[in-house]
């Protein structure tokens, strides 16, 4: 892990800044929270608001599916730990839904700075809604920015978290709208030869640079 620059965005292949913070479920350092695992870090705009409450409920039900896939979830947003753990408890009692995964209380708003969370033309004052995942090598393989005023889609996050770990594993690309099962885009030959083998190949061809096939798995 290594530290980044506080003016700086991270960026797809970084490695993803480290930091200290306190949260719901007690002091972390990030490399060690993340290590040998995927690691899903999203900031919301502020507790006891609408949209984070039910973006969060959201991550908490899904949970297992998260779980399931070796990926941790971790959140954050510009409120003091104990406005976390009120909310916590709030949402647990009106919902019954418990969030079983940390939130980080970045009053001073360095990890927010340190992640780029903090859009003056958004707010100055409220971490815009993104979304950071992190390989199990602690490097950043997507971002996702949403406003303050729009909720994320759980559908969406799990996709690309699956179709990340598919990619990786297959060495493999996904294409518009890929979801588990379906066919995936072999990378195109680099060589002529690779060319004539492709054209010999089962795959489904649309042309000798578009080729997609199932997956053995």
């Amino acid at each position: 892990m290594e530290e980044q620059n506080v003016s700086s965005m991270p960026r797809i292949g970084d490695m993803a800044p480290d930091f200290k913070a306190n949260t719901t479920y007690g002091p972390i350092q990030f490399s060690e929270y993340i290590k040998d695992s995927w690691t899903i870090l999203f900031s919301h705009p502020a507790d006891f608001t609408p949209v984070c409450t039910t973006e969060m409920s959201g991550f908490a039900v899904r949970g297992d599916e998260f779980r399931a896939l070796n990926c941790k979830l971790i959140g954050l947003s510009i409120d003091s730990i104990h406005a976390h753990v009120a909310w916590v408890n709030n949402v647990k009692k009106n919902t019954g839904v418990l969030f079983d995964f940390p939130i980080i209380a970045d009053i001073d708003m360095k990890v927010s700075q340190l992640y780029g969370m903090l859009q003056p033309n958004e707010s100055e004052t409220a971490a815009v809604r993104a979304v950071f995942f992190i390989d199990p090598k602690g490097k950043i393989r997507l971002i996702m920015y949403y406003p303050l005023n729009v909720g994320r889609n759980m559908d969406e996050i799990l996709r690309v978290l699956k179709a990340l770990q598919v990619s990786d594993k297959y060495s493999v690309a996904l294409p518009l709208n890929w979801t588990p099962g379906e066919k995936v885009i072999v990378p195109p030959p680099k060589t002529v030869a690779e060319m004539e083998e492709r054209e010999k190949s089962d795959y489904e061809m649309v042309d000798f640079y578009l080729a997609r096939k199932d997956l053995d798995v």
